[in-house]
């Protein structure tokens, strides 16, 4: 029976379905909070350092692909190419997002999991105009940020942009990520504090620090999120 629900998981109608639905579902959060923008003028300031390279953390992603707000914001995200990612890539490109498959963690399994391919097609399309979106931490190794966002900004000269994007109304999940499921009906908060550049002669040294600057922005901007929208105990550690 195990194996028949996880076969039935893995059925391409079954993902569909599931990502159809989580797009609406998503869409319903969206409508009925009320967000708010720290900075006010946040676009204002972003645009011109556009393409840029997105960040937020594990298990804070559902409510990400809403940051578009124009069709002109050319935008892709890199997905796991893992089974649970199946459904993620089909429900954010339903909401007019564009894929990337591969994995952002840079170990030893980078290339096993398509990582290099995934890294170069991320190179050609902030190349291209393209803002891209992506996770900070890697698996099982959550609020810890990697090395990925860094590399990919060295290589591009493209800025970092760390922000989280919270609602005051959630579940969230006792797993390795603490996932959480955004709920309808409440307020929400987007928070920005600054963007991160990589020179592109950067060493070890200096990538170090960078990733520690984006890690401790991600964390600030969570904790203000969740102030922002009357849940200051609700933020990661």
């Amino acid at each position: 029976m195990k194996r028949f629900f996880r076969d039935l998981l893995r059925s391409a109608v079954v993902q569909r379905a599931l990502g159809v639905l989580a797009a609406e579902y998503l869409r319903l959060v969206w409508l009925t909070n009320r967000f708010s923008y720290e900075p006010t003028d946040v676009y204002q300031m972003v645009e011109p350092w556009m393409p840029a390279i997105f960040v937020f953390w594990h298990g804070q992603h559902f409510m990400t692909p809403f940051i578009k707000t124009k069709d002109s914001y050319r935008a892709k995200v890199l997905i796991s190419r893992h089974r649970d990612g199946e459904f993620n890539a089909i429900a954010v490109e339903r909401l007019g997002i564009g894929t990337i498959r591969g994995s952002g963690d840079h170990s030893g399994a980078f290339q096993r999991k398509g990582g290099v391919g995934a890294f170069m097609e991320m190179v050609r399309s902030l190349q291209d105009g393209c803002n891209i979106a992506t996770t900070a931490d890697v698996p099982k190794r959550a609020r810890v940020a990697g090395l990925g966002p860094i590399m990919l900004a060295r290589e591009t000269g493209r800025p970092i942009i760390p922000f989280a994007m919270v609602t005051s109304r959630f579940i969230r999940l006792k797993n390795w990520d603490s996932t959480t499921i955004n709920l309808p009906f409440g307020r929400g908060a987007v928070v920005g504090i600054e963007p991160v550049y990589v020179p592109p002669d950067a060493d070890a040294d200096t990538m170090e620090k960078l990733r520690q600057q984006v890690e401790y922005l991600l964390n600030e901007s969570t904790r203000r999120a969740y102030e922002v929208v009357g849940r200051p105990e609700a933020a990661l550690g």
